[in-house]
């Protein structure tokens, strides 16, 4: 079996939401990028722990249903 180590730290995560979201709200997110793929959201961006949680607590306030988060490599 392989461990897995995880660092708390700052990473790179894509996080896709349903709806659509225009690139213009990237300054009320913190400046990651934002790209709309029909009517999904695709939030990339570099955080760490409390920023996303942060972050996933604004999606939920706009109501946007959260399809997935993955933690991406650098």
């Amino acid at each position: 079996m392989t461990k897995r180590e995880f660092s708390h730290g700052p990473a790179k995560y894509q996080i896709e939401v349903k709806g659509r979201l225009s690139p213009q709200w990237k300054d009320w997110f913190g400046g990651i990028q934002i790209e709309s793929e029909g009517d999904i959201t695709i939030m990339t961006g570099g955080m760490d722990q409390s920023a996303l949680h942060g972050l996933l607590v604004l999606l939920r306030d706009l109501g946007l249903p959260l399809i997935s988060i993955k933690r991406v490599e650098s």
